[in-house]
Order: C-alpha cells, then structure tokens, then sequence
C-alpha cells in the first residue's frame, strides 16, 4: 500500500464519504462532484477537448473527444459514472486524457441524462442512440472500444447485452471500473463491506435506487446489466476493489459474462476506494490498474493499419 493511499483511505473515510452522504439532492451531489473532479484533475483539462454533438431522433445529445479521430482509427467511447444523477464529461476529462495517453486510442465522453430529471431509461436510451449514431456516420462496430466506470460500467455493459441481444454488430472489447450492474441490490458486499468501503455511503444506495428507477424492475438488464445475455460478446475486463460495496456486482458479473462464453477478466485489488482509477494523479495503484486496462484494450484493439502501409 503506497504512502499516497493511506492518506487517501483517511481522507475518504473520514471526510468524502460523510460529505456524500450528506448532499441533499441530485443538484448539491453534481456540484460536490464538479468540484472534487476540478481539484482531483487539478485544473480544467476539458477546456482542450474538442465538442460534438450526436443526432439522437432528432436531438441533439452533446460529447467531448480527446481529440476526434480519423475516420479509419479506433477509439474508446467512455461512460462516466456518478450513480445516473451526477457527473457528466467535464468531470471524468482527466481520466479521459490519461486512457487516450496510454492506450494511443482518442475517447469520446457523451454527456448522456441524468436522473431525477431523466429517469430509466434515459441514459441506456442515449447509449444506444450514440452507438446507433456512431454506426451511422460509418464507423464500424471494431472501431470501438466501449468503457466506463460506477454507472457508467454497468451502462457499458448494457449497451453490451443489448447488441448481444439484438444481434447487432459488437465493439471491439469492453472495460469497466467498480461496475454498477445490480440495482436490485442483491450483492452481500452490500452490507459486508458497509464499514470497508471508503467512498459509497451505502445507506444512501436504496435513495439512489429510486430515484435512478422512478418505479421501474430493478431487474430489467438495461440499468442491471447482471440480468443480462451476452452471447457472442467480445472479451471484457472488470476491475473492482474487493473491500467495496459494489465487489459482488462485479464478482457476478463476471459470472454471467463466463456462464455465456465470454472471454472475461476480473481484477480485484486491495482495500481501494470505489473507481479508484479516478485518482490517477494522486495514487499509483490507481497509474498501475489504468495501465493494465490499456494494456487489455491495446491486446484486443491494435494499432489501425498506416494509410501508407
């Protein structure tokens, strides 16, 4: 455990965690995120990304690249988390530079809704609508690299399920970071890792829970991607720490992916917060598990072919 953590397990038990837990609505918790996110990435790095705008039905639904790739070149489509109430690109731009530094891959972050405003299905809605405006620019399906870490994880795998499901064509792989795949809330991490975990307020999952749902199953593998099929998936890589509330999302998970014939990686880590990946300019386990997950995607996904080659 490096000297960064232990400082770090402090702070997040005694201080982030109880600040979580004590926002009082959707609104206070996106702008305790949006401060954290501009005092972990330490700046704004968003401010050099270049704005897109994807044609969903009609509307517009707004996204921001590292940098946007050439037409032949592969990249990562990346799914913020925040619980589907809070965070949006801005916030996950630092961790977007650093997968796009190691993997040589551009990504894209959309800035899909959130819920109290947007409930289910809002955000699996726009995650199709995106895909579905990606293939329509001609962008073929193994171009992509589809990512993303909470919410954003399990969103990723229900865009996944959902191809698997419509016999769509698939992305090139899949990663997910402390996946949120469960909102039945059936794990037994839930509450035996309810004093471990140094992020997630875990009485605060059931509050998340319905206002994410506004009545709908918990079930339904759009939002609980646990429920899902997957067959004919491509290989998938899920990392999670095991003193978190949402381990046995992930252990699961990887179940699921395994029962279907899935090439899938499960790493679990030490006594790390949720997404500890977010931390990358403070934490070296959090340098080290972003770059075994590019060392994942550039073994799936290898450099596109020269023009000239």
């Amino acid at each position: 455990m490096s000297w960064q953590l232990k400082v770090m397990r402090v702070a997040m038990r005694h201080a982030v965690r109880r600040s979580l837990g004590r926002q009082r609505d959707s609104l206070a918790a996106r702008k305790w995120f949006e401060r954290g996110a501009w005092l972990n990435a330490r700046g704004r790095p968003y401010k050099t990304f270049m704005p897109d705008t994807f044609d969903i039905e009609g509307r517009g639904l707004p996204a921001l690249w590292t940098a946007l790739p050439d037409q032949s070149e592969r990249f990562i489509l990346y799914f913020h988390g925040g619980g589907y109430v809070m965070g949006n690109p801005r916030t996950h731009a630092a961790l977007a530079n650093f997968l796009t530094r190691k993997t040589g891959l551009q990504t894209c972050l959309p800035d899909y809704r959130l819920a109290p405003e947007h409930p289910f299905p809002a955000a699996f809605d726009d995650a199709v609508g995106i895909w579905n405006a990606l293939m329509a620019r001609g962008v073929p399906a193994s171009s992509v690299v589809v990512g993303g870490d909470s919410a954003g994880g399990g969103l990723a795998l229900a865009l996944l399920g959902h191809l698997c499901a419509t016999n769509q064509p698939r992305p090139a792989c899949v990663f997910a970071f402390s996946p949120f795949t469960d909102l039945s809330l059936s794990g037994a991490s839930i509450t035996q890792n309810a004093q471990s975990e140094l992020l997630l307020p875990p009485h605060r999952l059931e509050q998340l829970r319905d206002r994410v749902l506004a009545g709908a199953d918990p079930r339904d593998p759009r939002i609980s991607p646990l429920f899902g099929h997957f067959k004919g998936a491509p290989s998938v890589l899920i990392q999670v720490a095991r003193s978190e509330i949402l381990r046995d999302d992930s252990r699961r998970m990887a179940e699921v992916l395994q029962r279907d014939g899935v090439a899938v990686t499960l790493q679990e880590w030490g006594n790390l917060p949720h997404v500890w990946q977010f931390f990358h300019g403070w934490l070296p386990e959090a340098r080290k598990a972003l770059g075994d997950a590019a060392l994942f995607i550039r073994s799936q996904c290898p450099p596109s072919p020269s023009s000239d080659s």
